[in-house]
């Protein structure tokens, strides 16, 4: 059985038992979050797609850590000008893992 949800802005094909990097999530470590934006329920099949999403459709999983993406450094500058910005941006992400899925 697998689930494609919604979260952070983007769509993720998960599995019972993936782990995997999404948008930060409220929560501590080791609480479980309920994923309701779940956009397709697939068993073998039988497929439920939602528009947009699917009713009673829902994702159970458990937190189990947060941090910070790999530093990006961002880079301006005007040749022959003397304008010269340097920036460094950390993505914060919450890392999960699928319990269970409901339809």
């Amino acid at each position: 059985m697998f689930a494609v949800i919604e979260t952070g802005g983007k769509q993720y094909k998960v599995r019972e038992g993936d782990t995997l990097r999404v948008e930060k999530l409220e929560g501590e470590p080791g609480s479980d979050v309920t994923l309701d934006r779940v956009l397709m329920i697939g068993d073998g099949e039988d497929v439920k797609v939602g528009r947009p999403t699917v009713d009673k459709g829902a994702v159970k999983a458990t937190i189990r850590e947060h941090g910070r993406g790999p530093k990006l450094r961002i880079l301006k500058k005007k040749r022959r000008k003397g304008y010269t910005r340097r920036q460094g941006h950390r993505q914060p992400f919450t890392e999960i893992e699928i319990t269970g899925i409901q339809s």
